[in-house]
């Protein structure tokens, strides 16, 4: 199928009685109860299962390989090829499914700032996937929906299961990017943060060109204009220490770094809804409400309250709402050259100090390591050990370029602005899972502030020995024996022995990487 050939096919999808474009909010609520797709919850949001994918499928995504791939993506288990041909085939299927059913469309933006954001279109065959990216991108004022004309397209056919043996997947579902035809096609899965996590993977493609550092982070601003980015895998508290009421909040999950400053990639927050109250994330609580979509959370059938804590279909569970449901949130999502960045990791081992202060060759290595720890009991197959969890830049399953692309990006951005990096430990201290104890959040909290109303840069600092970090003496509010790991452990000698074996992990999974000497030296001295 060649290019004019599917623009023309395309026209079916985007014209005629079966299309609905860019329905307000409640059409699309309306619409999606109608039609049984989803329900209504007692706090006016709207619930939606998805079956049995209630997440990402990683092993079923895939980037055609062609004349603008071939040398470009890196390629292997998060990369994987497809077909060019084969990709022409499922995408004419998929047309025809669509075509016999109503469908719902969104023009939309990926990106607050106007100089950098993507115009997308996405086709829905659910009119509660439409309200979804209604949601969660950025929304054109009415007078923009005149000129919109995107630049990728999304096709989302959760219906449509493809024939692995016929279409060249790996099962029924997939998730295909086409950097020359510019469409995204997804089919057999009802997950809706594959439309989201479909255009940050293209975003990661398409930015580094324009000089973007593009980000999975989330970003606040203070008083004082102020910006701060926050890194971390699921568990660290990248949520908790961003959403700050003495801060305003950019975005929650991912961004651009360009020539100007941060810009949100989004429009609206993607939150985890498990376990939810409104004692412990109330900015999260009261943003669930009429708009919201929450995916596969448990609704009580009689009063039709929400049961964050009922896991029965996934711990996964989600909400998405606009960013503005946020009471002190920027709009648009645009602030200025970060004075701090954070990296935060839950090292279940106790070896990682509560803060530590980065060099940019420090940060490059932190950032391509991308460290956390997964507990016992967290996932199936897990033993009753921590096991150290790696994952490059903080975003492996959407870098569609090579790593060293993304880290020489952010050692250039820090030293260009002059931004500090800092390491920081939500995990244990005083002993690993199981004998120490849980960072106390107080503290992280004071450590936090500390870097970001500027205290910590005057402080004291000495070097570890185990990782070579440079930590504080003091931070107020902090007990000053804290701040060093290795005083807190009652056994000295079992620290080191942890310390080594951490350093082991980290070196073993740098190993991969095409780093510069200079960068490989900024890693852990323990196993020297």
């Amino acid at each position: 199928m060649g290019a004019a050939t599917v623009a023309t096919d395309l026209r079916i999808l985007i014209e005629g009685p079966h299309v609905h474009r860019n329905l307000s909010t409640p059409q699309l609520v309306e619409t999606s109860i109608a039609r049984g797709e989803a329900s209504l919850a007692a706090n006016g949001a709207l619930v939606a299962l998805t079956g049995a994918r209630t997440g990402r499928s990683p092993k079923d995504k895939f980037i055609v390989e062609d004349d603008i791939t071939r040398d470009r993506i890196h390629w292997g288990k998060v990369n994987q090829r497809f077909n060019s041909e084969k990709f022409d085939a499922l995408l004419e299927r998929v047309i025809r499914h669509m075509a016999e059913r109503d469908l719902y469309l969104m023009d939309l933006y990926a990106g607050a700032d106007p100089t950098y954001r993507l115009p997308i279109t996405v086709i829905a065959e659910y009119a509660w996937h439409a309200l979804f990216v209604k949601q969660l991108f950025v929304r054109p004022q009415p007078s923009e929906l005149e000129n919109h004309a995107a630049e990728f397209t999304v096709i989302a056919a959760p219906e449509f299961e493809a024939v692995p043996e016929r279409d060249g997947t790996k099962s029924s579902t997939f998730i295909l990017a086409d950097f020359t035809r510019k469409i995204v096609l997804i089919g057999g899965t009802k997950y809706a943060g594959e439309m989201k996590k479909s255009i940050f993977g293209v975003m990661n493609f398409l930015l580094p060109q324009r000089d973007v550092f593009p980000m999975h982070c989330s970003a606040n601003i203070g008083a004082n204009g102020d910006t701060a980015l926050f890194f971390g895998l699921s568990g660290t508290g990248k949520t908790t220490l961003s959403a700050d009421p003495a801060r305003r909040l950019i975005g929650d999950d991912e961004h651009g770094w360009s020539p100007t400053g941060v810009f949100n990639f989004e429009g609206g927050c993607y939150a985890k809804c498990i376990d939810l109250s409104e004692e412990k994330e109330p900015q999260i609580y009261h943003a669930i409400r009429f708009g919201t979509v929450l995916e596969n959370v448990v609704i009580d059938p009689t009063t039709r309250m929400p049961d964050y804590s009922d896991i029965r279909y996934t711990e996964n569970t989600r909400a998405a709402y606009p960013i503005e449901f946020i009471e002190n949130a920027v709009i648009p999502g645009m602030g200025g050259h970060p004075r701090n960045v954070l990296f935060l990791a839950a090292d279940a081992f106790g070896v990682l100090p509560p803060i530590a202060r980065l060099t940019p060759d420090q940060a490059m290595y932190h950032f391509l390591s991308g460290y956390t720890a997964k507990l016992a009991g967290t996932e199936a197959g897990l033993g009753s050990e921590p096991v150290p969890e790696f994952s490059t830049c903080f975003g492996a399953p959407f870098l569609p370029l090579a790593p060293r692309v993304y880290a020489e990006m952010l050692g250039r951005r820090l030293r260009e602005h002059n931004a500090q990096c800092w390491l920081v430990n939500t995990g244990w201290t005083g002993g690993a899972f199981g004998t120490g104890k849980r960072m106390s959040l107080k503290y992280t909290r004071a450590m936090v502030h500390a870097v970001l109303d500027g205290t910590l840069a005057k402080a004291g600092y000495v070097t570890e020995d185990a990782f070579g970090l440079t930590i504080p003496t003091s931070c107020p509010n902090v007990p000053s024996e804290v701040l060093n790991p290795r005083n807190v452990w009652a056994d000295k000698q079992a620290y080191d022995k942890q310390a080594r074996m951490l350093a082991a992990k980290f070196e073993e999974n740098f190993a991969k990487f095409d780093a510069p000497e200079n960068v490989r030296a900024a890693g852990p001295r323990a196993c020297r």
